[in-house]
């Protein structure tokens, strides 16, 4: 949440959906936690006086404080569900934004008890309300997370991706899942509720059995990168990546990172060269969390399809936007409607996710922050599209606009006096490895459009040969 978004729910006071609080203690938050699962989600901000002016947290410069609040409230939720804390200054005073979500299990209970949100009240809930709560939520369909998987406990385990699973929770501070009384991995995921009755979910096969493709193709994610802006048959590098959720988000981040090319960037000290991404590294993770979580995975035809041209990134998910979320919402950073809760709360555990429906901002920032064309999101009938672009570069532009390349790519501008094959190029940079030669040096210094292809139509062809842009001859100049 934006600091300005903050003040704005301040000065409309409370409501059906916020709760203002003065102390953080953890049975309050548990139960107000409890009614907005129970009743549309919605937020709490604690630290606030009566009046509603921000006097600050008691704990409010202990980051500790913060995350043994959230292990508490989790500690207490029956069932399990994704919720949000951070700590946000308001006039100075550190106050604490607990956002919740609606809950996709009600009803849910805070140490054995229910409550409900009715305008600014929060209440215990009464049987006749459980009731409801309980008859709405069976003649809903059960979510594809959530049904039973035909994976075995005892052989289709992969008990190194939930030991680092583990780690991960433990090392982000979002919580504890294996504690003194869990002795195996399949106690685990019952923890967090992918194995229920002595079976494993769908979540749970996703997420940490060796091959869940074996029994959910549609988990494949196809990657490939092209040579030009055109999604021909020609590409420079094609993979299908399958396994563990997490372990093949890693997998598809070094893909697009191995296929972008970097760029050298001059801080404050002229000597002290960074290399970085053509696009920022924590808005492509955010891009992948949000497309593996949010993808419609009942939808055997869908799966999740990466496409990395010269100068953009396509990332395609299964599944249309849930009711309510829009491209413009996704953009603005609206609180997420989730489609795959379990499977966001794992996620989210291992810090991973750490806005509720915040990804789509934190992709913007980061575009803003580097000067980069702001992301696009588009949807249809049957996925959802982000496009993350590097800015456009033509011969116009000058010199001093030229954003900067690689030593690699300079090495080949530096020898482009004339229009020269592959191999002359390779032969004249004394390097034998032709796939370090085209990932390192010419994919990169096509991407930058400073080298172009004489036979740009038919890139293949064994006539092609290679030749400064305009671009790439003033930059040819500046170095001499």
């Amino acid at each position: 949440m934006k600091p300005e978004e903050l003040a704005h729910m301040l000065a409309l006071g409370e409501g059906q959906s916020v709760e203002f609080k003065t102390r953080a203690d953890a049975l309050m938050v548990g139960q107000q936690v409890c009614a907005f699962l129970n009743s549309g989600g919605g937020y709490m901000v604690l630290g606030l006086g009566n009046n509603g002016e921000p006097i600050g947290v008691k704990d409010d410069n202990d980051q500790s404080a913060l995350h043994k609040l959230e292990q508490q409230v989790a500690q207490g939720l029956t069932p399990k569900a994704l919720v949000s804390f951070e700590a946000q200054v308001v006039a100075g005073k550190t106050l604490w934004v607990v956002e919740v979500p609606a809950g996709k299990d009600i009803p849910y209970s805070y140490r054995d008890e229910a409550f409900i949100r009715e305008g600014e009240m929060t209440r215990r809930a009464d049987v006749a309300t459980l009731r409801d709560m309980i008859i709405r939520r069976q003649v809903e369909p059960e979510r594809w997370e959530r049904r039973f998987s035909d994976a075995d406990l005892d052989d289709d385990l992969d008990e190194g991706e939930i030991k680092r699973t583990v780690q991960r929770v433990e090392t982000s501070h979002h919580g504890v899942i294996w504690g003194k009384d869990v002795n195996s991995p399949a106690q685990v995921l019952e923890r967090v509720g992918l194995v229920k009755y002595g079976r494993l979910t769908n979540g749970g096969d996703v997420l940490f059995t060796r091959n869940p493709a074996r029994r959910h193709p549609q988990v494949r994610v196809r990657c490939a990168a092209f040579s030009t802006d055109k999604t021909d048959d020609t590409y420079g590098d094609f993979k299908n990546f399958e396994g563990p959720l997490v372990s093949v988000l890693d997998e598809v981040f070094a893909f697009i990172r191995r296929n972008t090319p970097s760029r050298s960037h001059f801080g404050t000290d002229p000597l002290v060269r960074e290399d970085r991404g053509a696009y920022p590294d924590a808005a492509l993770r955010e891009a992948l969390v949000n497309a593996f979580a949010h993808r419609d995975y009942a939808d055997f035809r869908g799966g999740i399809r990466v496409q990395v041209f010269p100068q953009r990134v396509e990332i395609w998910n299964s599944g249309t936007l849930p009711e309510g979320v829009t491209p413009a919402g996704l953009e603005k950073g609206q609180i997420s409607v989730l489609r795959n809760p379990d499977i966001a709360h794992v996620f989210y555990l291992q810090g991973l996710m750490e806005k509720l429906g915040r990804g789509g901002l934190l992709i913007s920032r980061a575009f803003a922050e580097q000067g980069l064309p702001p992301p696009e999101w588009q949807s249809d009938a049957y996925g959802v599209t982000l496009t993350l672009r590097t800015p456009e570069v033509t011969p116009e532009v000058t010199p001093e606009a030229t954003p900067e390349v690689t030593p690699e790519v300079l090495k080949i501008i530096a020898l482009l006096n004339s229009d020269l094959s592959r191999q002359e190029l390779q032969q004249a940079l004394g390097l034998k490895d032709n796939e370090h030669f085209r990932k390192s040096y010419l994919q990169p210094a096509l991407a930058a459009a400073v080298v172009e292809m004489t036979l740009p139509d038919k890139p293949r062809s064994s006539k092609q040969r290679y030749k400064l842009t305009a671009l790439g001859q003033r930059l040819q100049e500046r170095s001499r």
